[in-house]
């Protein structure tokens, strides 16, 4: 029953006091040429120069604020919102590609994760409001389609999880036709699968987006038990288990794409027949109790989340395990280049494939947060260590080497925009799968290696870690400006990443003034103990 357990009745409050921002981001002027569109910036303050198809997946929490008896929900029944979610899915139709795709950061993009959220979203909103017409299914059909025919460069678990979803969606509304794609686009799935229970996220593995993967899986298996998800979905469970933080958040710096996400609705899903599922949530959920969550409250992020609290509330399980206790001693993921070591109330969580980047805890309590040594040059590049690493790993020792790598850091500039327009408006429009290579390898994917090695070694000695970083200069140090330690610094564009949490109050250690008391080839050696 609604509102019989607090935790369930703060993801109600934490939803339906964002429904006046949704709609604050749609025209709802019928007479609009730009009516139902959810991208403020381009019908309103007209500083783009195309609508994002991503913008339209906010049709589902609204659909949902309109369906759910939720507590307080002023919105529930209101013919307006219903007016306004229909109208948000003819705008999703009339704005997309002639193939149905639908571009979200450039003109001409095709991308692959704004066609799928936006068409999951509109495919259950239109199913919420009764929505079934000429123009309508013409849409959905096409967009699915180019889904499943399309194939994004880079492997994102989510987004392909996102395409079964909706080819699953198609095959209960159209029939026979989308049988072959559906099982086709699972089976791509399902490869993406590391037998240590994560899926694929850019060549690792991510707990933040591991759950949202998890929620469509657990959503199709429901629908569809016949395409054997249930197992490798319980796998990605008991992975999340594993590496899940004594406070109930997941993943991080260290981890793939460095983000914090908690997609929750999935996990109640999978708790009727998964209890650690469950267990996952009442270790999480507390947090939004406490507002102490993630700060995902951007206008490109928040209604990913917000579907995601509606649906959580939505899919509530009355019985519950609660928390369960956190694994001990030390596991190893070598696949995904993690390691969980739990010692009593410590515990460390570390990924070596980004240079020994870790978050430390003592019981629930984050005592460090720790993304390695960067160096700031006068030329005002950054050279970091969390892009690379080789571990040898003992039960009291953990050993890592590298070459430090440049951050990430290209922006925009009136220039690179006028040529990137340019180039999708004449060739790129018939290429988009190549530009976004070369992107992803700008942005995400490619590595420059920077003239500096390191070294970082943490040994359990005297009930502790402690903490040790070398870092070898191959032509001096004169070039750099400024040197510390930050504890969730992030060097790959990943657009979910880099966002509040309560924990980033953590002082910057600047180690400038060191560095300028060393000789030329001298390296530079901190030692911690957190």
């Amino acid at each position: 029953m609604a509102g019989a357990d607090p935790i369930r009745d703060a993801l109600a409050a934490l939803a339906l006091a964002e429904i006046p921002r949704l709609l604050t981001l749609q025209d709802r002027t019928p007479v609009s040429a730009t009516y139902g569109s959810f991208d403020r910036a381009w019908w309103h303050y007209r500083v783009m120069d195309f609508p994002s198809g991503m913008a339209q997946k906010l049709v589902l929490p609204l659909a949902l604020a309109w369906q759910l008896d939720l507590p307080g929900n002023r919105w529930k029944g209101d013919p307006e919102v219903r007016g306004w979610v229909e109208a948000g899915i003819r705008f999703a139709a009339r704005s997309a590609h002639g193939d149905g795709s639908c571009d979200d950061y450039y003109p001409f993009e095709r991308a692959s994760g704004a066609a799928a959220f936006a068409l999951l979203a509109c495919l259950d909103a239109a199913e919420i409001i009764g929505l079934a017409d000429p123009e309508v299914d013409d849409f959905l059909k096409r967009r699915a389609d180019w889904l499943a025919r399309h194939e994004e460069s880079g492997r994102l678990a989510n987004h392909e999880a996102l395409i079964v979803a909706c080819l699953a969606r198609m095959a209960e509304r159209f029939g026979e036709a989308w049988e072959t794609p559906l099982r086709r686009r699972a089976e791509r799935l399902l490869s993406w699968q590391s037998g240590e229970g994560w899926f694929d996220e850019y060549g690792g593995a991510d707990p933040g987006y591991l759950t949202l993967t998890v929620a469509q899986l657990a959503d199709v298996d429901r629908r569809r038990p016949d395409l054997g998800l249930r197992e490798p979905c319980r796998a990605a469970i008991r992975f999340l288990h594993a590496v899940q933080h004594p406070d109930g958040t997941l993943g991080g710096e260290y981890a793939s794409r460095a983000t914090v996400n908690f997609f929750p609705h999935g996990l109640e899903i999978a708790g009727a027949w998964e209890p650690l599922a469950l267990a996952i949530n009442d270790r999480a959920l507390p947090r939004l109790a406490r507002a102490e969550q993630a700060a995902v409250s951007d206008d490109r992020l928040f209604g990913h989340h917000l579907a995601a609290w509606m649906l959580a509330w939505r899919e509530w399980r009355e019985e519950r395990p609660g928390p369960a206790p956190l694994p001990e001693g030390q596991a190893r993921f070598d696949e995904a280049k993690l390691l969980v070591d739990g010692r009593g109330a410590t515990r460390l969580y570390l990924g070596w494939g980004r240079g020994g980047a870790f978050r430390l805890f003592e019981g629930e309590r984050l005592r460090l947060a720790d993304t390695g040594i960067a160096l700031r040059t006068r030329s005002g590049r950054v050279a970091v260590t969390h892009l690379d690493g080789a571990a040898r790993i003992a039960a009291d020792r953990i050993e890592m080497d590298g070459q430090m790598a440049w951050a990430k850091s290209a922006r925009l500039t009136p220039l690179k925009s006028v040529v990137l327009r340019l180039l999708m408006l004449t060739l790129g429009r018939f290429f988009p799968d190549l530009v976004r290579r070369l992107l992803q390898r700008l942005l995400v994917t490619g590595r420059d290696d920077a003239p500096f090695r390191f070294r970082r070694i943490l040994d359990w000695r005297d009930g502790g870690w402690t903490v040790r970083d070398e870092i070898l200069p191959e032509r001096g140090w004169d070039d750099v400006d400024q040197a510390g330690i930050g504890g969730f610094q992030s060097s790959l564009t990943t657009v979910m990443a880099r966002v509040w949490e309560p924990a980033h109050a953590q002082p910057w250690t600047d180690l400038t003034d060191r560095v300028r008391t060393l000789g030329a080839r001298e390296p530079l050696i901190v030692e911690r103990r957190p």
